[in-house]
């Protein structure tokens, strides 16, 4: 089973640095919305401390969702989701290794890529820290979210209008605490502990719960 996960994790990690492109599209796409808004709202240091926590979470959701769709459609429109459930092998053991690989891909560049965002937003050590933590736990379940939704979609026609509308909803608690944990690390960081704990509880149920939801609306869509 272990073997199974490598593999499948390493060919997606080997046909993205193909097309790494679609990598960098998304790295850019964070980079850009949360340059814009520190020139749209002026450079006053103690209202861009209050926005951007919020700011570099929205554009971290929506960076993670432009990947979302591409998620398993090569993999569909070439046959190959089709020979992985032949395989024999656990449907939700492969859904989680495609989760990891884009984790990997679009999730940790925009974790490391964090303290130099914080400069924008003139954020103290202890906010990027708590922003990287946040970041590190709370992307994660975007990307185990967002595969539910791009097995629902798989194969639809404008797929992903429909992607956004299903998956949006159930991003809302990661973003509320995510921007929480990094806007409340300026008061007292001890006070970011039951944020992050809780981000951690989601990660965790994610991780036992959205791979075999995946693996059944792969199964779905694929009858």
């Amino acid at each position: 089973m272990f073997k199974v996960f490598y593999c499948v994790l390493a060919r997606d990690i080997t046909l993205a640095m193909r097309r790494r492109t679609d990598v960098l599209t998304t790295l850019f796409f964070f980079i850009i919305v949360v340059s814009l808004f520190p020139l749209g709202v002026g450079s006053e240091r103690e209202q861009l401390r209050m926005l951007g926590p919020g700011v570099v979470w929205v554009a971290a959701l929506l960076a993670s969702m432009l990947a979302l769709e591409r998620l398993f459609a090569a993999d569909y429109e070439d046959g190959t989701l089709e020979q992985l459930l032949l395989t024999g092998q656990p449907l939700a053991v492969l859904v989680l290794a495609k989760v990891v690989a884009h984790w990997l891909l679009t999730g940790l560049p925009l974790v490391l890529i964090a303290p130099l965002v914080a400069m924008q937003y003139h954020l103290s050590a202890n906010a990027v820290w708590v922003m990287m933590a946040a970041l590190a736990i709370g992307t994660p379940v975007l990307s185990l979210i967002g595969a539910i939704g791009a097995a629902l979609t798989l194969g639809l026609r404008g797929g992903g209008i429909l992607l956004s509308l299903l998956i949006l909803p159930l991003y809302v608690p990661v973003l509320v605490y995510g921007a929480g944990a990094v806007a409340v690390s300026a008061i007292d960081i001890a006070d970011t502990e039951p944020y992050l704990y809780l981000l951690s509880a989601f990660l965790l149920g994610a991780s036992l719960l959205a791979p075999l939801a995946a693996a059944a609306a792969l199964r779905i869509s694929l009858e």
